[in-house]
């Protein structure tokens, strides 16, 4: 049988439910001529070297530290990563590549069905590929955004130091896009007092594992709603199986 290959990329992917996500799905499906994989990359040029050397792979997602770093490695790029500046899907026609951004789209669904009239402004933790699809579809929801960085670059930065009462009380969606808190060190968690959070804020955390990291017990404590990305993985995985097969 000619198996096509499917597989993740990222630096380290032990925390990650992708491969367990498609075998199941390779299983409940009855799909015999699939396999999907786990490529731990120690940097993004090994990536020339896993497309030459994999035989009928057919598509990759893209994780922690590559979403971004993987667009000069791709012939072409959908409109919509284009404009995000990050990738996290990739369908191999003949050793072309091309990206997209599927996160957008788990994303997108999996947080509208909770968003309120008062939710108006969020508060993004992170800078990264992950942070910029979840900028895009706020804003494309009409709600601005504020990034928090550890090195503040641009006006729509602050730093974890300026996350005082003022900016909580006016930004009520708060999302984290980064790794703090993410298995095995699980402990961390985004610095802020949490004493400041309300019912009325919604929290999401882009990790799904653990399930609820200590930014979102947190957050539970204080009465917030509170959303981890496992749904928004299980979105992006779909839409991902979608494009490879397209």
């Amino acid at each position: 049988m000619n198996i096509k290959k499917y597989g993740l990329i990222g630096q380290t992917l032990s925390h990650s439910f992708s491969k367990k996500h498609f075998e199941e799905k390779f299983k409940n499906e009855n799909i015999k001529d699939c396999s999907y994989s786990l490529f731990e990359l120690k940097n993004i040029e090994e990536l020339t070297a896993l497309i030459k050397n994999s035989i009928n792979i057919k598509g990759l997602n893209v994780t922690i530290p590559y979403k971004e770093k993987v667009l000069p490695f791709l012939n072409d790029i959908d409109p919509v990563a284009k404009e995000i500046g990050a990738v996290n899907t990739i369908k191999i026609t003949d050793n072309k590549l091309k990206g997209y951004n599927t996160d957008y789209y788990g994303f997108k669904k999996s947080l509208k069905p909770f968003l309120d009239i008062n939710h108006e402004r969020a508060l993004i933790f992170g800078t990264g590929g992950a942070s910029k699809t979840v900028k895009y579809v706020l804003n494309e929801l009409n709600i601005d955004c504020l990034l928090v960085s550890r090195n503040p670059k641009n006006d729509d930065e602050i730093s974890y130091d300026d996350v005082n009462e003022y900016v909580i009380k006016h930004h009520q969606i708060i999302v984290n896009t980064t790794p703090i808190g993410m298995f095995p060190k699980i402990e961390p968690f985004p610095k802020f007092d949490y004493k400041n959070l309300t019912s009325k804020h919604l929290l999401y955390d882009l990790i799904y594992n653990p399930l609820e990291t200590e930014f979102l017990k947190r957050g539970k404590q204080q009465s917030c709603i509170t959303l981890n990305g496992l749904q928004m993985l299980k979105l992006q995985a779909e839409k991902s199986w979608e494009i490879w097969n397209s």
